[in-house]
Protein backbone atom coordinates (compact mmCIF):
# COMPACT_ATOMS: atom_id res chain seq x y z
CA UNK A 1 0.00 0.00 0.00
CA UNK A 2 1.48 3.35 -1.03
CA UNK A 3 1.68 6.64 0.76
CA UNK A 4 -1.74 8.20 1.34
CA UNK A 5 -2.59 11.57 -0.15
CA UNK A 6 -3.04 13.10 3.29
CA UNK A 7 0.41 11.87 4.36
CA UNK A 8 1.99 13.47 1.28
CA UNK A 9 0.18 16.75 1.95
CA UNK A 10 1.25 16.76 5.60
CA UNK A 11 4.84 16.02 4.58
CA UNK A 12 4.80 19.04 2.26
CA UNK A 13 3.31 21.17 5.04
CA UNK A 14 6.06 20.05 7.41
CA UNK A 15 8.71 20.98 4.86
CA UNK A 16 7.24 24.43 4.30
CA UNK A 17 6.90 25.09 8.04
CA UNK A 18 10.53 24.13 8.59
CA UNK A 19 11.69 26.24 5.63
CA UNK A 20 9.65 29.20 6.91
CA UNK A 21 11.13 29.02 10.42
CA UNK A 22 14.63 28.53 9.04
CA UNK A 23 14.25 31.57 6.78
CA UNK A 24 13.37 33.69 9.81
CA UNK A 25 16.45 32.30 11.53
CA UNK A 26 18.54 33.17 8.46
CA UNK A 27 17.18 36.73 8.48
CA UNK A 28 18.01 37.13 12.18
CA UNK A 29 21.61 35.97 11.84
CA UNK A 30 22.32 37.84 8.61
CA UNK A 31 20.74 41.17 9.50
CA UNK A 32 21.65 41.16 13.18
CA UNK A 33 25.21 39.84 13.09
CA UNK A 34 26.54 40.49 9.55
CA UNK A 35 24.83 43.33 7.67
CA UNK A 36 24.53 45.54 10.75
CA UNK A 37 28.33 45.38 11.15
CA UNK A 38 28.78 46.34 7.47
CA UNK A 39 30.34 42.96 6.73
CA UNK A 40 29.95 41.72 3.16
CA UNK A 41 28.49 38.23 3.23
CA UNK A 42 28.86 37.33 -0.43
CA UNK A 43 26.22 35.90 -2.71
CA UNK A 44 23.04 37.87 -3.36
CA UNK A 45 22.91 39.22 0.19
CA UNK A 46 26.44 40.52 -0.30
CA UNK A 47 25.64 41.96 -3.73
CA UNK A 48 22.54 43.69 -2.33
CA UNK A 49 24.60 44.99 0.59
CA UNK A 50 27.29 46.40 -1.70
CA UNK A 51 24.66 48.12 -3.87
CA UNK A 52 22.93 49.57 -0.79
CA UNK A 53 26.15 50.88 0.79
CA UNK A 54 27.44 52.31 -2.50
CA UNK A 55 24.18 54.16 -3.16
CA UNK A 56 24.09 55.40 0.43
CA UNK A 57 27.53 56.98 -0.02
CA UNK A 58 26.23 58.59 -3.21
CA UNK A 59 23.31 60.12 -1.32
CA UNK A 60 20.63 57.60 -2.35
CA UNK A 61 19.32 55.81 0.73
CA UNK A 62 17.03 52.78 0.58
CA UNK A 63 16.63 49.48 2.40
CA UNK A 64 18.75 46.51 1.36
CA UNK A 65 15.54 44.60 0.67
CA UNK A 66 14.93 46.48 -2.59
CA UNK A 67 17.97 45.32 -4.61
CA UNK A 68 17.71 41.92 -2.93
CA UNK A 69 14.14 41.39 -4.13
CA UNK A 70 14.69 42.74 -7.66
CA UNK A 71 17.71 40.50 -8.37
CA UNK A 72 16.00 37.53 -6.72
CA UNK A 73 13.02 37.88 -9.02
CA UNK A 74 15.24 37.59 -12.09
CA UNK A 75 17.06 34.55 -10.74
CA UNK A 76 13.81 32.79 -9.83
CA UNK A 77 12.89 32.80 -13.52
CA UNK A 78 16.15 30.93 -14.21
CA UNK A 79 15.33 28.38 -11.52
CA UNK A 80 11.97 27.66 -13.16
CA UNK A 81 13.63 27.05 -16.52
CA UNK A 82 16.63 24.99 -15.35
CA UNK A 83 15.80 23.42 -11.98
CA UNK A 84 12.12 22.68 -12.52
CA UNK A 85 8.87 23.58 -10.83
CA UNK A 86 9.29 21.50 -7.67
CA UNK A 87 12.51 23.29 -6.77
CA UNK A 88 11.18 26.64 -7.98
CA UNK A 89 7.92 26.57 -6.00
CA UNK A 90 9.87 26.29 -2.77
CA UNK A 91 12.30 28.91 -4.03
CA UNK A 92 9.45 31.32 -4.78
CA UNK A 93 8.08 30.65 -1.30
CA UNK A 94 11.49 31.43 0.21
CA UNK A 95 11.90 34.55 -1.92
CA UNK A 96 8.51 35.86 -0.74
CA UNK A 97 9.30 35.18 2.92
CA UNK A 98 12.72 36.82 2.68
CA UNK A 99 11.27 39.65 0.61
CA UNK A 100 9.07 40.50 3.58
CA UNK A 101 11.29 39.52 6.51
CA UNK A 102 14.50 41.30 5.40
CA UNK A 103 12.96 44.78 5.01
CA UNK A 104 10.77 44.29 8.10
CA UNK A 105 13.71 43.23 10.25
CA UNK A 106 15.60 46.47 9.64
CA UNK A 107 13.79 48.30 12.42
CA UNK A 108 14.94 45.73 14.98
CA UNK A 109 18.66 46.01 14.25
CA UNK A 110 19.50 49.69 14.49
CA UNK A 111 22.25 48.60 16.88
CA UNK A 112 24.38 45.62 15.73
CA UNK A 113 24.37 42.44 17.76
CA UNK A 114 27.62 42.21 19.78
CA UNK A 115 28.46 45.75 18.71
CA UNK A 116 31.69 45.77 20.74
CA UNK A 117 32.91 42.41 19.41
CA UNK A 118 32.56 42.25 15.60
CA UNK A 119 34.84 39.20 15.35
CA UNK A 120 32.55 37.10 17.55
CA UNK A 121 29.50 38.49 15.73
CA UNK A 122 30.96 37.30 12.42
CA UNK A 123 31.63 33.79 13.76
CA UNK A 124 28.20 33.36 15.37
CA UNK A 125 26.37 34.92 12.42
CA UNK A 126 28.24 32.81 9.86
CA UNK A 127 27.59 29.53 11.63
CA UNK A 128 23.93 30.46 12.07
CA UNK A 129 23.58 31.35 8.39
CA UNK A 130 25.38 28.16 7.34
CA UNK A 131 23.07 26.05 9.47
CA UNK A 132 20.00 27.82 8.07
CA UNK A 133 21.09 27.34 4.45
CA UNK A 134 21.92 23.67 5.04
CA UNK A 135 18.50 22.97 6.53
CA UNK A 136 16.81 24.70 3.59
CA UNK A 137 18.90 22.79 1.02
CA UNK A 138 18.19 19.50 2.83
CA UNK A 139 14.46 20.12 2.35
CA UNK A 140 14.91 20.73 -1.37
CA UNK A 141 14.51 24.48 -1.09
CA UNK A 142 16.63 27.55 -1.67
CA UNK A 143 16.89 31.12 -0.44
CA UNK A 144 17.10 32.17 -4.05
CA UNK A 145 19.89 34.44 -5.21
CA UNK A 146 23.22 32.84 -5.94
CA UNK A 147 21.96 29.70 -4.18
CA UNK A 148 20.13 29.07 -7.46
CA UNK A 149 23.38 29.36 -9.40
CA UNK A 150 25.12 27.08 -6.90
CA UNK A 151 22.31 24.51 -7.10
CA UNK A 152 22.58 24.49 -10.90
CA UNK A 153 26.33 23.86 -10.61
CA UNK A 154 25.66 21.14 -8.05
CA UNK A 155 23.09 19.51 -10.33
CA UNK A 156 25.42 19.16 -13.32
CA UNK A 157 28.88 19.07 -11.75
CA UNK A 158 28.12 17.23 -8.47
CA UNK A 159 30.09 19.89 -6.61
CA UNK A 160 29.50 20.70 -2.94
CA UNK A 161 27.05 23.59 -2.76
CA UNK A 162 29.23 25.36 -0.20
CA UNK A 163 32.22 25.29 -2.55
CA UNK A 164 30.21 26.65 -5.44
CA UNK A 165 28.97 29.51 -3.26
CA UNK A 166 32.50 30.22 -2.05
CA UNK A 167 33.75 30.99 -5.56
CA UNK A 168 30.91 33.47 -6.11
CA UNK A 169 31.35 35.07 -2.70
CA UNK A 170 35.06 35.81 -3.09
CA UNK A 171 34.33 38.00 -6.12
CA UNK A 172 31.61 39.92 -4.27
CA UNK A 173 33.76 40.57 -1.22
CA UNK A 174 36.58 41.78 -3.44
CA UNK A 175 34.26 44.42 -4.92
CA UNK A 176 33.30 45.66 -1.43
CA UNK A 177 36.90 46.83 -0.89
CA UNK A 178 36.30 49.77 -3.22
CA UNK A 179 33.46 51.01 -0.99
CA UNK A 180 35.02 50.89 2.47
CA UNK A 181 38.73 50.38 1.76
CA UNK A 182 38.94 49.06 5.30
CA UNK A 183 41.34 46.12 5.81
CA UNK A 184 39.50 44.98 8.95
CA UNK A 185 36.16 44.73 7.16
CA UNK A 186 37.78 42.91 4.27
CA UNK A 187 39.30 40.32 6.63
CA UNK A 188 36.02 39.92 8.52
CA UNK A 189 34.20 39.43 5.21
CA UNK A 190 36.53 36.64 4.12
CA UNK A 191 36.22 35.02 7.55
CA UNK A 192 32.46 35.23 7.16
CA UNK A 193 32.21 33.55 3.76
CA UNK A 194 34.70 30.82 4.65
CA UNK A 195 33.01 30.02 7.97
CA UNK A 196 29.53 30.16 6.42
CA UNK A 197 30.34 27.87 3.50
CA UNK A 198 32.25 25.39 5.62
CA UNK A 199 29.22 25.32 7.91
CA UNK A 200 26.92 24.56 4.97
CA UNK A 201 29.09 21.62 3.95
CA UNK A 202 29.45 20.45 7.55
CA UNK A 203 25.71 20.45 8.26
CA UNK A 204 25.02 18.73 4.93
CA UNK A 205 27.66 16.15 5.96
CA UNK A 206 29.99 16.86 3.07
CA UNK A 207 29.53 16.24 -0.63
CA UNK A 208 31.53 12.99 -0.59
CA UNK A 209 29.82 11.44 2.43
CA UNK A 210 27.24 8.95 1.31
CA UNK A 211 25.32 6.09 2.87
CA UNK A 212 24.58 2.56 1.72
CA UNK A 213 21.27 0.92 2.53
CA UNK A 214 20.35 -2.76 2.45
CA UNK A 215 16.58 -3.09 2.67
CA UNK A 216 14.68 -6.39 2.96
CA UNK A 217 10.94 -6.27 2.40
CA UNK A 218 8.27 -8.26 0.62
CA UNK A 219 7.08 -4.94 -0.84
CA UNK A 220 10.35 -4.31 -2.61
CA UNK A 221 8.76 -3.35 -5.93
CA UNK A 222 6.77 -0.47 -4.46
CA UNK A 223 9.63 0.70 -2.26
CA UNK A 224 12.06 0.63 -5.19
CA UNK A 225 9.69 2.58 -7.38
CA UNK A 226 9.23 5.36 -4.82
CA UNK A 227 12.94 5.61 -4.00
CA UNK A 228 13.66 6.09 -7.70
CA UNK A 229 10.81 8.58 -8.11
CA UNK A 230 11.01 10.65 -4.90
CA UNK A 231 14.65 10.32 -3.83
CA UNK A 232 16.03 10.18 -7.37
CA UNK A 233 18.34 7.27 -6.53
CA UNK A 234 18.78 3.94 -8.26
CA UNK A 235 17.98 0.61 -6.60
CA UNK A 236 19.83 -2.65 -7.19
CA UNK A 237 17.89 -5.85 -6.44
CA UNK A 238 20.00 -8.69 -5.09
CA UNK A 239 18.85 -12.30 -4.79
CA UNK A 240 18.83 -13.56 -1.22
CA UNK A 241 17.86 -16.67 0.72
CA UNK A 242 16.85 -16.66 4.38
CA UNK A 243 19.16 -19.03 6.25
CA UNK A 244 16.50 -19.82 8.85
CA UNK A 245 13.37 -19.91 6.68
CA UNK A 246 15.03 -21.10 3.48
CA UNK A 247 12.74 -18.80 1.49
CA UNK A 248 13.83 -16.67 -1.43
CA UNK A 249 13.80 -12.91 -1.04
CA UNK A 250 14.92 -9.69 -2.69
CA UNK A 251 17.46 -7.40 -1.07
CA UNK A 252 17.46 -3.77 -2.16
CA UNK A 253 20.80 -1.97 -2.23
CA UNK A 254 20.66 1.83 -2.38
CA UNK A 255 23.50 4.36 -2.41
CA UNK A 256 22.47 7.91 -1.54
CA UNK A 257 23.70 11.20 -0.16
CA UNK A 258 23.53 11.40 3.62
CA UNK A 259 21.10 14.31 3.33
CA UNK A 260 18.65 11.92 1.63
CA UNK A 261 18.63 9.47 4.55
CA UNK A 262 15.41 10.84 6.06
CA UNK A 263 13.63 10.70 2.68
CA UNK A 264 14.54 7.06 2.07
CA UNK A 265 13.72 6.00 5.64
CA UNK A 266 10.32 7.67 5.40
CA UNK A 267 9.55 5.97 2.08
CA UNK A 268 10.33 2.54 3.54
CA UNK A 269 8.39 3.18 6.74
CA UNK A 270 5.32 4.47 4.89
CA UNK A 271 5.14 1.28 2.81
CA UNK A 272 6.41 -1.40 5.19
CA UNK A 273 7.00 -0.63 8.86
CA UNK A 274 8.40 -4.14 9.40
CA UNK A 275 11.06 -3.82 6.71
CA UNK A 276 14.60 -4.76 7.76
CA UNK A 277 17.08 -1.94 7.06
CA UNK A 278 20.80 -1.55 7.54
CA UNK A 279 22.61 1.74 6.98
CA UNK A 280 26.36 2.20 6.71
CA UNK A 281 28.57 5.18 5.79
CA UNK A 282 30.39 5.03 2.47
CA UNK A 283 33.61 7.00 2.12
CA UNK A 284 33.52 7.53 -1.62
CA UNK A 285 31.06 6.82 -4.43
CA UNK A 286 32.04 7.30 -8.07
CA UNK A 287 29.79 7.15 -11.08
CA UNK A 288 26.53 8.53 -12.41
CA UNK A 289 24.95 10.96 -9.98
CA UNK A 290 27.93 11.02 -7.60
CA UNK A 291 31.62 11.94 -7.88
CA UNK A 292 33.90 11.71 -10.90
CA UNK A 293 36.67 9.12 -10.82
CA UNK A 294 39.81 11.10 -11.61
CA UNK A 295 42.20 8.14 -11.32
CA UNK A 296 44.05 7.63 -14.60
CA UNK A 297 42.99 4.54 -16.51
CA UNK A 298 45.58 1.74 -16.46
CA UNK A 299 44.55 0.70 -19.95
CA UNK A 300 45.10 4.21 -21.23
CA UNK A 301 48.49 4.41 -19.53
CA UNK A 302 49.56 1.13 -21.15
CA UNK A 303 48.51 2.42 -24.56
CA UNK A 304 50.51 5.61 -24.02
CA UNK A 305 53.57 3.57 -22.98
CA UNK A 306 53.24 1.39 -26.09
CA UNK A 307 52.95 4.49 -28.28
CA UNK A 308 56.06 6.05 -26.72
CA UNK A 309 57.92 2.76 -27.06
CA UNK A 310 56.98 2.52 -30.76
CA UNK A 311 58.06 6.12 -31.38
CA UNK A 312 61.38 5.50 -29.59
CA UNK A 313 62.06 2.34 -31.65
CA UNK A 314 61.22 4.21 -34.85
CA UNK A 315 63.63 7.03 -33.97
CA UNK A 316 66.43 4.56 -33.16
CA UNK A 317 65.88 2.77 -36.50
CA UNK A 318 65.96 6.05 -38.41
CA UNK A 319 69.13 7.05 -36.53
Amino acid sequence: MGISKSAKIWREVEDYILIFLTLLLYTFFWRGFIFSHEITSGGLSGIASVITWACDKAGMTFDVGWPYNIINGILVVLSVIILGWKFSIRTVFSVIVLGISIPASGQFFDTPMLADDPAMAVIIGSIGIGFSLAMIFARGGSTGGTDIIASIINKYKHMAIGRALLAIDVITVGISWFIFQDPDKLVYSFIQIITCNLSVDFFLNGYRQCVQFFIISSKYEEISRLIIKEAGRGVTLLKGVGAFSGSDMKVMMVIARRAQTATIMRIVKDIDERAFITEAPVRGVYGEGFDVNYVKSTKKSQQEEETLSTQSTSEETEG
